[in-house]
């Protein structure tokens, strides 16, 4: 837990060299593997593969949002442990049922700031019609939200993944590590390009399971008719 917090404490500020130096803590290997995956996020993260996104972004509401919204509360009984389970139990959902999470990824930080912008005698009430709204457009919106997400998350398994890859000691990579700005604007372009791709371009995730069940109806008329060929082809020679 102290190591998922120690990762993710910097993306709970503007820290753009904290964001890129992330990759430090990550084996070469495991690089390599973060970097294939980030492709494939940004071809057809918006699909069944946006669970990988969902998990580790249900992880990170839970681990970077739960101490705040319960200090909001006036319950600061216990954060740690309620934060591990909050955790715990947003990196289930994310695997279960994506659009929570996509619900949550959206409403708490309304909700925050809506409750920031009424001040705190009237906190709840600029939160929970934040929260309620941002969650909803975010489940309404849900293909162009996995895509903007899916095409963030692969950008940057991507880069940092590669970062983690090559080593610190490489040129390239020292480069990068020294320059957050372009490593993270680098990011940005992976990123808009992917979800222009997928929104755009690619078919949509009901389409590709439409495409996949009409290939496999093809291929079993196809397989029946061979098999019907074969039958009638062996009546035949059995009546010669």
């Amino acid at each position: 837990m102290e190591s998922l917090l120690r990762i993710i404490e910097p993306y709970q500020h503007l820290d753009p060299a904290g964001w890129v130096g992330v990759y430090r803590s990550v084996p070469a290997p495991i690089g390599a593997a973060c970097a294939l995956l980030g492709v494939l996020m940004m071809i057809w993260g918006n699909g069944h593969l946006f669970r990988m996104v969902s998990v580790p972004l249900g992880a990170f509401i839970g681990a970077a949002w739960t101490a705040p919204l319960l200090a909001r509360f006036g319950l600061s009984q216990n954060p740690a442990q309620l934060t591990l389970v909050a955790t715990i139990a947003l990196a289930l959902a994310g695997g279960l049922f994506p659009p929570a999470v996509v619900f949550l990824a959206f409403g708490a930080p309304l909700g925050l700031l809506g409750g920031q912008l009424v001040g705190p005698n009237d906190w709840l009430l600029g939160f929970a019609p934040g929260f309620l709204v941002g969650g909803a457009l975010g489940v309404v919106f849900l293909r162009e939200v996995s895509s903007v997400v899916a095409a963030a998350f692969g950008a940057w398994l991507f880069v940092l993944g590669l970062m983690a890859a090559m080593g610190s000691a490489a040129g390239v990579v020292v480069f990068l590590a020294n320059n957050p700005i372009p490593t993270v604007s680098a990011m940005g372009c992976f990123a808009l390009a992917s979800a222009v791709y997928q929104i755009f371009v690619s078919p949509s995730p009901e389409e590709r399971e439409r495409l996949a069940q009409e290939r496999f109806q093809k291929k079993k008329r196809e397989a029946e008719n061979r098999e019907l060929e074969r039958r009638w082809t062996t009546k035949t020679d059995r009546r010669k």
